[in-house]
C-alpha cells in the first residue's frame, strides 16, 4: 500500500511542479518522476529488510541476500534511468521485465506468510495477493505508458 501512496502522491506533486515551472502539463514525465521516487523508496527496503526479503526468494536459489542487495541497486539504477531521456525507453523495458520477474517472489512470500519487514512467518498470506497482483499490473501499465509508449 505504501508504494502506491508514494507513487500517487509524488505524481500529483510532479504534475503541479512541472506546470508551475514549465507552464505546461507533462503527464509522462510526471509519471516517470513518480515511478523513480517509488522505486527509490522500495529499493531502500531491500537494505532495511534484507533478511525478510531474502525469505521471499524460493529455497532452490542460492545467495538470497546478495540477490536482495542486487535488486535494490537495480531499482535505484532503473529510477535514475527513467529520468534520463536517453535511457528512458530501455529503462522502461528493463523495469517492465523486472516487475514481471518479481511477481513470483511476492506470490512465494504470500503463500509462505512471510512478513518481510519483520523477517517472520506471520505475514498476511494469500489475502495479500488480492492487492499485490493488481498493484503489480498497475505498475506495469504505468511504466509502459510513461516510458515505452511515449
Amino acid at each position: 500500500m505504501k508504494p502506491l501512496i508514494i507513487l500517487l502522491f509524488s505524481f500529483t506533486i510532479s504534475i503541479v511542479a512541472i506546470k508551475v515551472f514549465k507552464k505546461e502539463y507533462n503527464i509522462a514525465l510526471s509519471a516517470r518522476i513518480a515511478m523513480a521516487i517509488m522505486l527509490t523508496f522500495t529499493a531502500i527496503g531491500h537494505f532495511m529488510f534484507t533478511k525478510g526479503m531474502a525469505m521471499m526468494i524460493p529455497k532452490f536459489l542460492p545467495f538470497k541476500e546478495s540477490i536482495v542487495y542486487f535488486t535494490g541497486i537495480f531499482e535505484i539504477l532503473l529510477a535514475i534511468g527513467l529520468l534520463i531521456p536517453r535511457f528512458t525507453y530501455i529503462s522502461g523495458w528493463a523495469l517492465l521485465i523486472f516487475l514481471v520477474l518479481m511477481l513470483p517472489a511476492n506470490i512465494y512470500g504470500a503463500i509462505h506468510n512471510i512478513n518481510f519487514q519483520k523477517g517472520t512467518f506471520d505475514g498476511n498470506g494469500l489475502s495479500y495477493l488480492w492487492f499485490r497482483v493488481p498493484l503489480q499490473v498497475v505498475f506495469i501499465i504505468w511504466t509502459y505508458f510513461s516510458s515505452i509508449r511515449l
